[in-house]
């Protein structure tokens, strides 16, 4: 097993985006629970991710939700996040909550809706063009519920085609990024299922397009890592969503379900070059706290990918490639579990002190009084949520 020290490193290239939407109430299908608070606006979001970015040097950029965090003035707006020390990252589409897109939206039989679609996109690309964002992401609802209720090869011929409109908007340093999902909210098809699908359009597309993996949106017993180590391989590995899932699509904590998962993956990140700022790779919280505090639940996420990046860095890349070619499995084995089971907590707590972070940032926000303020300030008004 490689040196603990010289591991970490490897930690400083290591930078984890939050998603503004992660601060706003959310819930499941059946309620949205409100919390005290709750940002009512973009900027109160910001503030807070800039709190989880504070204590712990890890969360630099906040992803922004278009239309939840629309502004009149994107470029204020810049410069508020960077008066707070953070920059906003990607931006993410919304055609899954007018009316005009029950039936699809860039997948919609009908032209008309399909470009109203589009002109959202075009609009995205404008508040990219204004905030700085590197990458649009786009992650559709378009499906159907029951056999024969749409034409499946005709959706994907208007994807396509809905898809190189925008494509062809991009600007010179910007980037479409498409994610995918299993299910939900379509039950018989989703239009864009898995990586395969995904990759396939972005390929078709071009450089500028790549792949969205959310660890949450695959069948039960998927190996995720694979799907890592492939598109890493032929370069369209965009971004990562990260969460957790026990059953269906939960949008837990990530790490949360399965944290010998979330080393597997960071691993093939980490062996793959994925860590490298050449990469290109994105590493993106999507996640919605329901009952749990939105703010440390968010700080919890982003020290979960470091440990286990620092775990996956401890891998002795050498020793297993001997006994990987000698067929020695079960040495194999045993390199992989011997830096998954190395407690990293001490060694990362040195290294948060080293560059002036709390050793511990969960208890350094408890003790901070950050969430005592903001509930005593943040009384009145329209709590964000989804769809606001």
């Amino acid at each position: 097993m490689k040196d603990v020290a010289t591991a970490l490193g490897r930690l400083e290239e290591l930078a984890i985006e939050v998603p503004s939407w992660a601060y706003g109430n959310s819930g499941t299908r059946f309620k949205v629970f409100s919390t005290p608070g709750t940002p009512r606006t973009i900027q109160e979001k910001l503030a807070d991710a800039a709190k989880v970015h504070e204590l712990t040097g890890l969360a630099p950029t906040v992803a922004l939700h278009i239309p939840w965090d629309k502004v009149e003035d994107y470029s204020a707006l810049r410069e508020y996040a960077a008066d707070l020390g953070v920059e906003l990252g990607t931006i993410n589409s919304n055609t899954f909550q007018d009316d005009e897109y029950k039936f699809g939206s860039l997948t919609h039989s009908d032209p008309a809706v399909r470009q109203k679609a589009v002109d959202h996109m075009y609009e995205c690309l404008e508040v990219m063009n204004m905030t700085g964002s590197q990458d649009l992401k786009i992650w559709l609802a378009d499906g159907t519920n029951y056999p024969g209720q749409g034409n499946i090869r005709a959706r994907q011929d208007w994807l396509a085609e809905s898809l190189r409109k925008v494509y062809d908007r991009l600007g010179e340093d910007q980037r479409l990024v498409l994610e995918y999902k299993f299910f939900e909210p379509a039950f018989y098809h989703t239009d864009i299922p898995d990586w395969g699908t995904s990759y396939v359009h972005c390929a078709a597309l071009g450089e500028k397009a790549k792949v969205c993996l959310d660890t949450g949106h695959h069948a039960p017993g998927t190996n995720i890592e694979f799907i890592v180590a492939q598109l890493l391989r032929l370069g369209k590995l965009g971004s990562f969503d990260f969460n957790s899932r026990f059953y269906a699509d939960d949008d837990l904590i990530v790490g949360a379900a399965d944290p010998f998962q979330l080393f597997r993956i960071m691993y093939e990140v980490v062996r793959g070059g994925g860590l490298e700022s050449a990469a290109g790779v994105a590493f993106m919280l999507d996640q919605c706290h329901n009952i749990e505090g939105k703010i440390p639940g968010q700080i919890r996420s982003v020290l979960n990918v470091q440990e286990m990046t620092a775990r996956a860095l401890l891998v002795d890349t050498t020793a297993l490639e001997i006994a990987q070619n000698e067929g020695d499995v079960l040495t194999a084995n045993g390199i992989f579990n011997d830096a998954f089971y190395t407690d990293v907590r001490p060694a990362l707590a040195e290294w948060r002190e080293s560059r002036g972070l709390p050793a511990d940032p969960m208890t350094a926000f408890k003790a901070s009084g950050y969430q005592k303020k903001i509930n005593e300030d943040r009384v009145g008004g329209q709590q964000a949520g989804w769809g606001a």
